[in-house]
C-alpha cells in the first residue's frame, strides 16, 4: 500500500510536466506563427530593428573578440604540448583553424552572445510584461510582435553571423601569433598546415551553425521575456530560464548540426 502513494505522485508530476510542456509547445508555435505574419508590417519592424542591431552588434564585439582571441591561445598553446616532437608542425596550423573555425569559434560566440543578448532581451520583454506595457501596447491596438519582439530577431540574424565570422579569423590570428611565438612555426607552415586541412565546407558549416545560434539567442529569449509571470521574481527567473535554454538549445544544435553535415 505504501507504493500506491508514490505511484500517484509520480504519475501526477509526468502529467504535470507533459501538460506544461505541451503548452510551452503550443504558445512557441503561435508566437512563430506570429513573427512571420508581423513581417509584412516593416515599416514598423525596420527602424527598431536597426537601433537594435547597431546595440547588438557594437555592444558585443568585444567581448566577442576577447574570447574566441583567448580560444586561440589557449589551442595553439594545447597544439604544442601535445604534438610537438611527434608530428610535423604544420599539423599545427591545421588544428588551430579546423577548432576555430567548426568548434570554438561558433560555440563560445554562441554561448557569450546567449548571456548578453539574452538575458537583455528577457529581462527587458519581463518588465515591459509584468509593468503592463504589453498589455498596454494592445489595448492601443498595436502589435507587440512587431513592436518589440520582430526588431530584437531580426537583428540578432543579421548581426550574430557577422560577429561570429570575425570571431573566426580573430582567433585564428591570435593563434597564429601565438604558434609563433612559443611553438617556432613559421609562416610558410602555418599557412601550408591550415591549407592543407582546410575544406570549402568548413566556412559553410560555420556560417549555418552561426545562423542557428542566432535564432536560438533572439527568439528563446524573447519567447520566455514576452510570457513572463509573478512580478519582479518573475523576470529573475526568466532571465535565467532565457540563458539556460539558449546555452543548451545551443549544444544540442551544435551535435545536430555537426552529425548532420559531418557526420
Amino acid at each position: 500500500m505504501n507504493g500506491v502513494p508514490v505511484a500517484l505522485d509520480l504519475r501526477r508530476d509526468v502529467g504535470r510536466w507533459s501538460l506544461r510542456t505541451a503548452g510551452h509547445a503550443g504558445r512557441f508555435t503561435f508566437l512563430l506563427f506570429d513573427m512571420v505574419r508581423g513581417l509584412t508590417e516593416w515599416r514598423i519592424w525596420l527602424p527598431r530593428m536597426v537601433e537594435q542591431a547597431v546595440n547588438t552588434g557594437y555592444g558585443s564585439l568585444f567581448i566577442v573578440l576577447l574570447v574566441s582571441g583567448f580560444a586561440g591561445a589557449v589551442t595553439s598553446l594545447q597544439t604544442g604540448y601535445q604534438f610537438t616532437g611527434q608530428l610535423p608542425l604544420y599539423v599545427a596550423g591545421g588544428v588551430i583553424v579546423e577548432s576555430m573555425i567548426l568548434e570554438l569559434g561558433p560555440v563560445l560566440s554562441g554561448l557569450i552572445l546567449a548571456g548578453r543578448i539574452g538575458a537583455r532581451y528577457a529581462a527587458e520583454l519581463g518588465t515591459m510584461r509584468v509593468t503592463e506595457q504589453i498589455d498596454a501596447l494592445e489595448s492601443l491596438g498595436r502589435s507587440p510582435i512587431s513592436h518589440l519582439l520582430l526588431p530584437r530577431v531580426i537583428a540578432g540574424l543579421f548581426v550574430i553571423p557577422p560577429l561570429i565570422m570575425f570571431a573566426d579569423t580573430f582567433g585564428v590570428l591570435v593563434g597564429w601569433v601565438t604558434a609563433k611565438s612559443t611553438l617556432g612555426i613559421t609562416d610558410a607552415d602555418f599557412v601550408y598546415g591550415a591549407r592543407y586541412f582546410f575544406r570549402p565546407l568548413d566556412l559553410w558549416y560555420s556560417l549555418i551553425k552561426s545562423y542557428f545560434f542566432a535564432a536560438t539567442v533572439t527568439i528563446i529569449p524573447c519567447y520566455i521575456g514576452y510570457n513572463t509571470q509573478q512580478g519582479a521574481e518573475g523576470v529573475g527567473r526568466s532571465t535565467t530560464a532565457a540563458v539556460v535554454a539558449s546555452c543548451v538549445t545551443i549544444l544540442l544544435l551544435d551535435t545536430v548540426i555537426t552529425k548532420l553535415l559531418l557526420g
